[in-house]
């Protein structure tokens, strides 16, 4: 039974990366990797302020890339240290090669990233083609929907990384330019119950223990390569009931509790609209003004998406009629977008699963609004009714858009 207590908490304003930083410095990491790089730049300035006014005793080490910002994590973390770092986009790319490196070694490091589109051509608003891009590296990906949902995700994101069942690294993500630079009202938690809540990190292994020594990232042949992913890809389908787990014993602390999605006005729904991050709250305006209506839509908003909730989606989802889902990237294969195929595939089972659609929108921050929304949410209503609609596009382009090729 969980002892905890509710804790003092306080109201302000702020952005999603001042929130981002405040949190870490509640929580103190061993150690930060730090590149700054555009949307999430003010993560790691915030936070190396707390570093020099000592509000922190974390070892911020700067570093030449993003490359080097991660693999200073995966040393510090095979020292047993507690590691964090933040980043978006092209410094995700850059840390590509790490990525894998940190899950396959089983390093509970945790990630912010503000999720921003990748280059070519170069842009600096959000999508989420970066993080979707590293969607199958072993890494647990939490997506935040608030400022308030990005602060209290990477104080759970500390517990659920360093859970014995699960010792993986996470991610927390966030919208660029849109939450990270947004200033709304959140209620931050007391730095003391911050601290009781992730507890101090009491590794398994450690590199600097030399009564018992190890050895990481060692070559690992046809007997055992296999066997080793196998436990990782085990600890990965643990995490889930881990998140589950603790966004419960966050809520018994701040009374903000969390699951692996988010439904609404989902129950007696004949078409839902699935969506990750801060465009769930454009559509639910706009299925505010149907329901107002009398039409019967709702959302289903993932929290999680890595590891797939797919049992738990396939659940909310069975018996609809038509269902959208929204991508903020293109899987480049033709077929959409990567929700909307995972989505596709845990719905495959059901004998109840409704007619489904995929639409890709926002690239690069292209606009998305209420009225984008009722378009979407009025040709999954036609879908629903047996009329033939297009099964992937893309929509929201603008008057203006053009195809420039080798652009």
């Amino acid at each position: 039974m969980s002892t905890a207590k509710v804790a003092k908490q306080t109201a302000t304003g702020l952005t999603g990366n001042s929130a981002v930083a405040y949190a870490m410095m509640q929580i103190n990491p061993d150690v930060c990797g730090a590149y700054p790089i555009t949307p999430s730049t003010t993560v790691i300035e915030e936070f190396s302020s707390y570093v020099a006014d000592g509000r922190v005793d974390t070892g911020l080490i700067t570093v030449e890339s993003e490359h080097s910002a991660m693999s200073a994590c995966i040393g510090a973390a095979s020292a047993g240290a507690r590691a964090m770092s933040a980043t978006s986009s092209q410094g995700l790319a850059l840390m590509w090669e790490m990525l894998y490196i940190a899950s396959g070694m089983r390093l509970p490091i945790v990630l912010c990233d503000v999720n921003r589109a990748l280059s070519a051509p170069i842009n600096i608003h959000c999508d989420h083609s970066d993080t979707m891009g590293a969607r199958d590296s072993g890494w647990i990906q939490l997506y935040s929907e608030t400022v308030q949902e990005a602060y209290d995700n990477m104080i759970q994101a500390v517990r659920i990384a360093e859970d014995k069942r699960v010792q993986l690294p996470i991610m927390v993500c966030l919208d660029g330019f849109i939450t990270s630079h947004s200033i709304e009202n959140i209620e931050l938690l007391d730095d003391e119950s911050v601290q009781d809540f992730v507890g101090e990190y009491k590794p398994e292994r450690s590199l600097l223990d030399v009564d018992n020594p190890l050895t990481l990232g060692a070559t690992a042949l046809q007997d055992s390569y296999m066997p080793l992913k196998h436990q990782q890809s085990n600890a990965m389908k643990a995490s889930k009931e881990v998140v589950i787990e603790i966004g419960k014993e966050f809520g018994e602390v701040s009374g903000r509790s969390y699951g692996l999605l988010e439904e609404y006005d989902l129950d007696d729904a004949e078409v839902a609209i699935v969506v990750l991050s801060s465009s769930a709250g454009t559509v639910k305006d706009a299925v505010d003004k149907l329901r107002a209506e009398g039409k019967k839509v709702g959302v289903l908003r993932p929290r999680l998406f890595r590891p797939f909730p797919h049992k738990e989606i396939a659940k909310a989802l069975s018996g609809k009629k038509a269902v959208c889902v929204l991508d903020r990237a293109d899987s480049m294969d033709g077929f959409g977008g990567p929700l909307f195929k995972d989505i596709r595939a845990a719905l495959y089972a059901d004998d109840n699963r409704p007619k489904i659609i995929g639409r890709v929108f926002g690239l690069g921050g292209a606009d998305f609004n209420v009225d984008n929304a009722l378009d979407v949410i009025g040709e999954t209503i036609k879908l629903a009714a047996g009329e033939d609609v297009e099964l992937f596009r893309y929509i929201g382009e603008g008057q203006n858009a053009q195809t420039i090729a080798g652009c």
